[in-house]
């Protein structure tokens, strides 16, 4: 599982989240930093923020549903647009959180996804 968020206070929250759930996953604070890792293959699942500088979490669903078409994305974002929401849902995500999000409902959307 992997984690692309260029906020480190939310990578941290959800690093915490993930651990206290005992799910094994990496870290990242960008979709380029995600994308040269070398571990693109072994992701089970990606939460992501939606805009990020540089690739922004729409763009890095787009690059990795091309050798990943099953991968679940999870989207999580401070920036209430309903169209970005519709969009990536129709394009795949399986499933959209607007910051705060309740970290029970995450975790119940990642085990759903993992399954």
């Amino acid at each position: 599982m992997a984690v692309v968020d260029d906020d480190p206070r939310v990578r941290e929250s959800l690093d915490h989240l993930l651990d206290s759930a005992g799910m094994e996953h990496r870290s990242f604070a960008s979709a380029e930093e995600v994308l040269r890792s070398g571990v693109v293959e072994e992701i089970s699942c990606l939460i992501t923020d939606v805009r990020m500088s540089g690739i922004d979490g729409c763009e890095l669903q787009r690059r990795l549903s091309a050798s990943l078409p099953k991968l679940p994305v999870i989207f999580v974002t401070a920036h209430h647009d309903d169209a970005v929401r519709r969009d990536m849902l129709s394009r795949g995500a399986f499933a959209f959180f607007y910051k705060p999000f309740d970290g029970e409902e995450l975790l119940d959307m990642v085990h759903a996804a993992l399954r």
